[in-house]
């Protein structure tokens, strides 16, 4: 069982490894676009399902609070969490409306749409990502498995090379704290500076 143990530690180790080697130009993208976003008053919406949806209330909770330092609380709201939006949504529509419908309602032009999917082929994901573009945000996408639709429809993206949910899910854990940590020193130095 220790054996095991250690493999999968390696196992996320080199993926998070790869990642760092291969999307670090994307990450800084990202965070340029959620920094621009945030300068001009607008918002992020976030959203997956399962342990993306998690990610995405996590993602949500570190800009309007911290992730190490108090700063400016930044708009960030998962879609993921009102649960009668999603049942409404899901029994009168379909779940794969339960995104789409919120960013409908909430998305502004200028705002960012984050989606998350392990596998980049989440229905619902896809959906809210079209009603994103007709809608004017910019949207970036964390996936699993290079080629996916979500990663097509995507403005910016971060795609992991791994076969596993978890290491997939792990690796997005990691950029996304990235992620928080520029946006947040963006805002600290900006805060020193006033």
């Amino acid at each position: 069982m220790e054996n095991k143990v250690r493999a999968i530690f390696d196992e996320a180790a080199c993926d998070i490894g790869r990642c760092s080697a291969e999307a670090n130009g994307s990450i800084a993208r990202m965070a340029e676009a959620l920094i621009a976003c945030f300068e001009q008053g607008g918002k992020v919406l976030i959203c997956g399902n399962g342990g993306s949806a998690a990610e995405a209330q996590h993602f949500a909770a570190e800009f309007v609070n911290k992730i190490s330092t108090f700063r400016k609380a930044l708009p960030a709201l998962a879609l993921t969490t009102d649960s009668s939006a999603l049942t409404s949504i899901g029994n009168d529509l379909a779940f794969e409306d339960i995104f789409s419908r919120q960013v409908e309602a909430l998305g502004s032009r200028g705002d960012i749409l984050w989606g998350l999917s392990t596998s980049g082929r989440s229905a619902n994901v896809i959906k809210a990502f079209s009603a994103a573009q007709a809608a004017g945000l910019t949207r970036i996408a964390f996936c699993g498995k290079p080629g996916s639709d979500l990663e097509a429809r995507a403005d910016i993206s971060l795609t992991v090379l791994s076969g596993s949910t978890a290491r997939i899910q792990e690796v997005h854990l990691v950029a996304g704290h990235a992620l928080c940590e520029l946006v947040e020193q963006h805002y600290c130095k900006k805060d020193q500076t006033a």
